[in-house]
């Protein structure tokens, strides 16, 4: 008997169901998955940070560290972790989409759990690299602790010189970074093989933190390690002139840029028969 290969390619109309299947699957999750998935998802996304930033400094060259740091993200998604950034975009789809027993409620409950378990694991890296950087503060940071300690002091008090303008700079940054972030939770969706999520996560992953976008979990890394190892601005700095601003930035690039556009035109215009879920994508990732 002849057996059909799988198709790895996944149509559009087929991966917005399981976005809204992702969504709605993590709007129903207890509160300890959500804060495990959460916790484990930014400590792996900030050692990719850190091993980024490393490999930026000894090599020279910024595009090197760009190239290599989607192997955090691509970690976390596979092994079926959670991005605040990813969660912005799924989860609202659920409650558009009018799943039984998804609330707005529900949709902010998921938002706060992820945050919390988000911060938690990238501030526990924070406090690991530092340590790493200093030999338990006994010496001077090494040459990539002070390259962390100058971008958290650029990315919050440059921002602040320029006023306003600093702050709308900002926000635009975090609304990119997601754009292109949630394109790679999207593109993971978009093949049933490793591989093929493993290539669609690259691409848009390499055009975040190449151009310097902002990402409100990477930040939870730099920022707090960056305080840790010299940095010249204040944890009140953080909070108003990058973090704020940027989790705001953020759900407004991924919603809007992502989520409601591929919903608005791939949901609402499917045909009946279009959409059945396809084995082996872990919807719990993001």
């Amino acid at each position: 008997m002849h057996l059909e290969p799988p198709v790895s390619y996944v149509s559009p109309p087929e991966f917005v169901t399981k976005m809204i299947d992702a969504g709605e699957s993590k709007i129903f999750m207890s509160a300890r998955d959500a804060l495990i998935r959460a916790y484990m998802a930014g400590a792996i996304l900030a050692l990719a940070a850190a091993f980024a930033v490393t490999v930026t400094v000894q090599t020279g060259s910024a595009l090197v560290g760009a190239l290599l740091f989607p192997v955090g993200f691509c970690m976390l998604y596979l092994l079926g972790f959670d991005l605040l950034t990813g969660v912005f975009t799924l989860t609202p789809l659920a409650w558009l989409d009018k799943r039984p027993g998804v609330r707005l409620s529900g949709v902010l409950r998921n938002w706060g759990l992820v945050f919390i378990g988000n911060f938690a694991g990238a501030l526990t890296v924070a406090v690991l690299m530092a340590i790493t950087f200093t030999f338990a503060f006994s010496v001077d940071p090494n040459e990539v602790g002070q390259k962390i300690g100058t971008i958290g002091t650029g990315r919050t008090v440059g921002y602040a010189e320029h006023g306003a303008a600093g702050m709308l700079t900002l926000f635009v940054r975090a609304v990119l970074c997601n754009w292109m972030v949630s394109t790679g939770v999207v593109a993971a969706m978009m093949s049933n093989s490793v591989s093929g999520k493993v290539i669609g996560m690259w691409m848009p992953i390499l055009v975040f933190f190449y151009m310097g976008f902002e990402h409100s979990v990477v930040n939870m890394f730099l920022f707090p390690s960056g305080l840790m190892l010299g940095g010249d601005f204040t944890f009140g700095d953080y909070l108003l002139w990058n973090e704020l601003p940027t989790v705001v930035g953020n759900l407004v690039g991924g919603v809007t840029f992502v989520g409601l556009t591929l919903y608005a035109t791939h949901n609402r215009t499917k045909t009946p028969h279009a959409l059945q879920r396809e084995p082996g994508d872990p919807v719990g990732a993001s």
